[in-house]
């Protein structure tokens, strides 16, 4: 990255001159690395600058060319980068059906599939749960699809080049995808739109302007972010048994370090990813905990429901919990490099709190 930066500071979109060429190759083995990880081919992979952009060019630029079939099938449970463009298409005439997980946080393929039309364009659904790190039957899906005409867009935020086989599945149409989820540079990710019988599905393009990225992405590409995206997927990959391994310890040592808190585990832990959990504690609310372990670890609120400046998880509520656990819910998450907090030092900075419910800690 800082070789592209600095000595091919070239544009990718520039062939009459060395240092356009350069930036160009190098952008275009970085595709070849991204979609290696899904075993796809350089041409399916478009740049974008997040999963977020990738998720609302694949369901609304898809909508553009929808015709009659005007019926979309998702879940209660996604990301509100695919949950805000479906209601966009709601308020443009399509129908939405969110189907409900149940409440080990699986939403289940007989229920995605029961949820089909003859007018269904699309299905979109996470890889894996960004709140409670639970993995979604991507692959049972893109099976029962097989014989229809309908496309399948998968959010693999959580899970790109990390739960690798369910993604090459050849009937998964869409894929999303963000670098900084596997150690990459933030603002840079990809959309890869796998061909299907030789055609990849008639996405338009949400902004104009350009011919880059073909036509469905105008805009001079960041070489640098390009190139760190490439290289951290091909990592990924290269990596993974040893990075699984880590994660894995680190989570069994979250959960004996923490055990003198009684933590409940919102979401099923056979189905879960070892790099993402979401936790309550009894007699604990999320805030009070946030407050007092600030110093101490960085930690997001899964949800937070008794006040004005939060709303409830989503998640949590699709998936039908006690308030308790919706009020306490915490969520973990860590890479293979993340250092591991003195566990003794959170649990008594938050024993006094226990029972009392909420506190303002400064």
């Amino acid at each position: 990255m800082l070789r592209s930066m600095d000595e091919d500071f070239g544009n990718a979109g520039s062939r009459t001159h060395q240092l356009g060429r350069r930036a160009r190759s190098a952008v275009e083995h970085a595709r070849d690395q991204v979609a290696a990880v899904v075993g796809s081919a350089r041409g399916d992979v478009i740049f974008t600058s997040g999963a977020t952009e990738s998720n609302n060019l694949a369901i609304l630029g898809l909508s553009s060319s929808a015709g009659d079939r005007r019926h979309i099938v998702s879940t209660a449970i996604e990301h509100h980068a695919v949950l805000e463009p479906l209601a966009e298409l709601g308020r443009r005439g399509f129908e939405v059906t969110l189907v409900q997980p149940g409440p080990r946080g699986v939403v289940e393929s007989d229920a995605v599939l029961a949820a089909l039309r003859p007018d269904t364009l699309l299905v979109s659904i996470m890889h894996v749960n960004n709140e409670t790190g639970v993995l979604q039957p991507v692959a049972q899906i893109a099976n029962r699809l097989e014989g229809t005409e309908t496309y399948l867009h998968v959010d693999a935020a959580q899970s790109f080049a990390r739960e690798i086989d369910p993604l090459r599945h050849a009937r998964v149409d869409l894929i999303s995808v963000s670098a900084h989820k596997i150690n990459g540079p933030k603002g840079i990710g990809a959309l890869v739109m796998r061909r299907r019988d030789g055609r990849r599905p008639p996405l338009r393009p949400l902004m104009f302007g350009g011919g880059q990225e073909r036509l469905l992405r105008p805009g001079t590409l960041p070489v640098p972010l390009a190139v760190g995206l490439g290289l951290a997927a091909e990592l990924a990959v290269a990596e993974a048994e040893a990075r699984d391994a880590r994660c894995r310890a680190f989570r069994e040592a979250l959960l004996a370090g923490l055990a003198p808190l009684d933590p409940a585990i919102n979401g099923d832990p056979k189905s879960s990813v070892p790099y993402i959990l979401n936790l309550s504690f009894p007699g604990l609310d999320a805030e009070t905990v946030i407050d007092a372990w600030s110093d101490l670890v960085a930690i997001s609120n899964g949800a937070a429901c008794t006040t004005e400046s939060y709303t409830c998880s989503h998640v949590l509520s699709a998936m039908q919990l006690p308030d308790w656990r919706k009020d306490g819910a915490l969520r973990f998450s860590w890479g293979p490099a993340s250092p591991e907090p003195d566990w003794s030092a959170l649990v008594a900075a938050v024993e006094p709190y226990r029972g009392v419910g909420r506190v303002g800690i400064t």
